[in-house]
């Protein structure tokens, strides 16, 4: 860390660009995004099935311009004033996937890309599923569910990274935290 990176917190925040969605800010020399709207937070949802599936959405990502594997994810307080983690969880989940979980518990939060973005994400555990509609997405989303069997979850996704697809990294730790908590401990 260079003597700026320490200083730059003292610096005043200064706005470079304000877009629909997204503010470009500078602190000093560094330069990063941040939301327009809703909390600054995210949801990233680790759902499995009463079938032993997991759950992974596909769609067309316009920053990488390849369609990616990532797991039901949103974004807290975009539309929805009074939103919480849980309840952005719930309510994402049932848009994408169409799966409600009955329990939803937040498992960690932390930084995106924290050298790019202020933006925070919350892996949220979603159990007890029941199917209520077929998911994917709202208006222009054009998200296709996958279901996947649990056991075979690592090998598929490496199969469509072979496809040409992008695969969030995140997916590594939301398959970990299906059977175990952040600490290492085994799920009840």
């Amino acid at each position: 860390m260079t003597s700026a990176d320490h200083t730059a917190h003292d610096q005043p925040i200064e706005t470079i660009y304000t877009g629909q969605w997204l503010r470009m800010m500078r602190r000093g020399h560094w330069e990063y995004a941040e939301r327009t709207h809703g909390k600054g937070m995210a949801v990233i949802i680790v759902a499995v099935t009463p079938d032993d599936d997991i759950l992974f959405v596909e769609q067309y990502r316009v920053p990488l311009g390849a369609r990616t594997i990532e797991m039901p994810a949103g974004l807290v307080g975009d539309d929805h004033d009074h939103d919480t983690l849980e309840s952005a969880a719930q309510r994402e989940l049932i848009e994408e996937t169409g799966w409600d979980p009955a329990r939803v518990e937040v498992l960690l939060t932390g930084p995106t890309s924290a050298g790019m973005s202020s933006e925070r994400i919350a892996f949220v555990r979603a159990t007890q599923l029941r199917k209520v509609g077929d998911g994917g997405g709202v208006a222009g989303e054009d998200i296709i569910v996958h279901q996947v069997p649990r056991a075979t979850a690592p090998m598929w996704l490496m199969q469509k990274q072979a496809e040409g697809y992008e695969l969030d990294l995140k997916l590594w730790a939301g398959l970990w935290m299906i059977e175990r908590n952040p600490d290492g401990s085994a799920v009840d």
